[in-house]
């Protein structure tokens, strides 16, 4: 994500994501370790009931226990018929480990699965016992509770009541199908969501960008951005920008006043040193000594001139006053020029320079003045840095319409 709006988008939906994840994840827990609870509790009132029913039974009937054609113990038909009545796995065994009766669920149980369940309750018990198992083969997982019969006669050894731990699984495992469909959709909202807010959230802060952005230059330092009315973390923001605004504006202001009193202040004793120094060398049969050192200061008086003139002018531009005469002007004239104030330059220092221009006039509306002291300036600090021996090749071209001008040198170059 590029963008902060996108990372809080992705943030704001991931957090949500794993809040329902894990809100999901536990009433899954939850309502599954339920089931379980509610299956054990069944299972045991179900065991609690078939001994409640053989109690009555035998305080009413005395013999609950005949034998079938095969001579085997078996209950007595209405009785097996009112346990019928109890679901799930139901069986009960003879003191001495034998079957006398198997609920319908039991009997669709393979022989050996029957058998394992008659073992459960054959086992020598003393009250109740429970606890979970697998019948085998491949046969389904099932929490079971042994009840042992005291009150139904001498014949009866224990009950067992089990069920299918399926059943107990259902109702969660629904559950779960519903949060897998409900998650995506939650979570396709929950980025809808997290961008539009996101977006509001943010919407002020493009309107600072934009107009922070509007300050080009000194000149456009007076502007201010639009403070919120609530006192939040951006209306602080755009208060400090408007405090360091408000700092740059007096500094770019001060640095102008600077520039310009310092440029008119230093123009009137260059002027005199120079009207001073132009009749010192008018005066006949000087020394050549003499005549060399006012020639040389001369030159550098106009330097100097020059530069105050360019400190000045460049006060003017920041405050929008610096006068421009534009007019059509061929730039190669301009640029044929420099070149022979540079090769002078170059000359001196061992510096070879190249100048390229097109056969066909390239006319453009200037201050002749102003872009031939600009591309003396380019030309005279690519010499300045280019070591002796080296080339400064100067190019003028023009394409679609637009002039180009370019400056290279084999020196140190400038740091991006």
């Amino acid at each position: 994500m590029q963008t902060l709006r996108g990372r809080l988008t992705a943030w704001y939906s991931g957090a949500l994501a794993l809040t329902l994840a894990a809100f999901a994840g536990v009433l899954y827990l939850d309502r599954r370790s339920a089931s379980y609870q509610d299956l054990d509790q069944r299972i045991q009132s179900e065991a609690a009931l078939t001994a409640g029913i053989l109690a009555e039974s035998y305080r009413a009937r005395g013999t609950l226990v005949r034998a079938d054609t095969a001579h085997h113990p078996v209950l007595i038909p209405d009785l097996a018929a009112l346990l019928e009545a109890v679901p799930d796995f139901l069986v009960i065994t003879a003191r001495d480990g034998s079957l006398l009766f198997a609920s319908s669920d039991a009997r669709a149980l393979t022989f050996q699965q029957v058998e394992q369940l008659r073992r459960l309750a054959s086992a020598p018990l003393s009250g109740r016992s429970s606890g979970a198992l697998r019948l085998e083969p491949n046969g389904p997982k099932i929490h079971y509770v042994v009840h042992y019969v005291t009150d139904a006669g001498p014949q009866f050894g224990a009950i067992l009541a089990g069920a299918d731990v399926r059943t107990a699984e259902l109702g969660p495992d629904e559950l779960l199908s519903t949060f897998a469909l409900v998650l995506p959709l939650g979570l396709a909202l929950a980025l809808l969501m997290g961008s539009w807010i996101s977006r509001r959230a943010l919407a002020a802060v493009d309107q600072i960008i934009t107009e922070v952005r509007e300050i080009t230059d000194g000149r456009s330092l007076h502007r201010r951005l639009a403070e919120p009315l609530m006192k939040d973390e951006l209306g602080r923001l755009a208060e400090t920008l408007n405090q360091m605004m408000t700092r740059l504006e007096r500094s770019f202001a001060a640095l102008r006043r600077f520039t310009a009193d310092a440029s008119h202040e230093l123009k009137t004793p260059l002027t005199v040193l120079r009207a001073g120094v132009e009749r010192a060398i008018t005066t006949p049969n000087l020394p050549q000594e003499t005549l060399a050192t006012l020639e040389e200061t001369l030159q550098e008086i106009k330097r100097m001139t020059e530069l105050v003139d360019a400190l000045l002018t460049l006060a003017r531009a920041d405050e929008g006053i610096a006068p421009l005469h534009r007019e059509p002007v061929d730039l190669r004239g301009i640029v044929e020029e420099v070149r022979e104030t540079g090769e002078l330059l170059a000359e001196e220092s061992g510096v070879r320079v190249e100048v390229t221009t097109p056969p066909d006039p390239i006319v453009v509306a200037v201050d002749a003045t102003r872009i031939r002291q600009l591309i003396l300036n380019l030309l005279t600090n690519a010499v300045k840095y280019t070591p002796p021996g080296g080339t400064v090749r100067m190019q003028l071209g023009s394409a679609n319409g637009r002039v180009t001008l370019s400056v290279a040198d084999t020196g140190i170059g400038i740091a991006p």
